[in-house]
């Protein structure tokens, strides 16, 4: 594994472990003891960076990835990094198996959230903490605030933010250096490009969240894949449709192409291509898989060119894809 720096002083692995799907969002939570051996795994292959975030569980127990990531890493604690995010809870009444966000950043609040994470985790601190979503209702100066009083406190040592817009990062990194934004990022994903010039100008890393644009661009899913209705977000994805399988033949077809150029997998292609682009950018797929973790592990170590990656770009650029999931609705208090 080969391993990068957010922001200023915040050293990861290239390639980090999104932890979301163990819990949520894609079926029922796996077996905890199955993806605490996974997550020790992921370890010992030089995995350091690991994401997680409160609501990340069932309506049986909301807080269930927390906890997992958390017993799972203790043993090996100080050399891990974690990072856990504030600010949002599911509009629970909705029948939407990806159900509403709702946005709450009150001091308060964010405060709750902090002392509830570290003891879930069962730290002292919190490497990197986001905002999970802005809130509209509060100014950002005002979330900064709190972080800097917590990392005054040693609650949180680094703060980052989650979609948001280059004006709310400006304004929350001048009153408490953000340290990274992360944001949906993959090969169908690229509206958030336009914020590059900003990062390197502030000096904030890019975690890319679904890189594999939720597990589409590794090539193994088809017209056949189905997904259970009542659990799993990829039901409701535009980019799993059978149509959208037709429509991104050209997609597949190139990175299958430039796998079978550089030995490599369409997901390290996938996940190459961003790290070749950009020094400050960390993806974090997920998965429940040893062999996936390992294939991902291995992106770090698929070289692409300078010239090649601009050759993606332009190949993307004038590609007929399909939609592609691009987050849960948002809705006000």
């Amino acid at each position: 594994m080969r391993y990068r720096t957010l922001g200023t002083d915040l050293t990861v692995s290239a390639v980090g472990l999104g932890c979301m799907g163990m819990s949520h969002a894609y079926g029922a939570p796996a077996d905890k003891k199955e993806m605490t051996e996974l997550l020790a795994q992921a370890v010992d292959m030089g995995y350091t960076f690991f994401d997680t975030a409160e609501v990340y569980g069932t309506a049986e127990n909301p807080h269930d990835n927390e906890e997992l990531v958390g017993a799972a890493l203790k043993p090996c604690r100080g050399r891990v990094v974690i990072a856990t995010k504030f600010g949002i809870h599911f509009d629970q009444s909705s029948p939407a198996v990806n159900k509403p966000l709702i946005p709450d950043s009150r001091p308060e609040v964010i405060r709750a959230s902090a002392e509830a994470s570290l003891r879930r985790l069962g730290t002292d601190h919190i490497d990197l903490y986001y905002q999970h979503r802005p809130d509209p209702c509060v100014p950002i100066e005002e979330v900064a605030g709190v972080m800097a009083d917590l990392i005054r406190e040693g609650k949180i040592t680094h703060w980052g933010l989650s979609e948001a817009d280059e004006t709310t990062i400006r304004r929350a990194h001048a009153v408490c250096p953000v340290t990274a934004i992360q944001n949906r990022y993959s090969m169908m994903a690229r509206w958030h490009e336009s914020l590059f010039p900003m990062l390197e100008e502030l000096n904030i890393g890019l975690v890319a969240f679904s890189p594999l644009a939720n597990g589409f661009l590794s090539g193994a899913y088809g017209k056949d894949s189905r997904f259970d209705p009542k659990l799993d977000y990829r039901s409701n994805m535009p980019q799993f449709t059978a149509g959208a399988i037709d429509q991104n033949r050209a997609l597949l077809a190139l990175l299958n192409r430039l796998a079978e150029e550089k030995n490599a997998t369409p997901a390290q292609i996938s996940l190459a291509w961003m790290l070749c682009k950009k020094p400050y950018i960390v993806p974090i797929p997920g998965t429940r898989k040893l062999s996936r973790l390992a294939e991902n592990a291995g992106a770090a170590e698929t070289a692409l060119s300078h010239e090649e990656v601009g050759t993606i770009d332009k190949a993307l650029d004038g590609m007929e894809m399909s939609q592609v999931f691009g987050g849960s609705a948002i809705i006000k208090k």
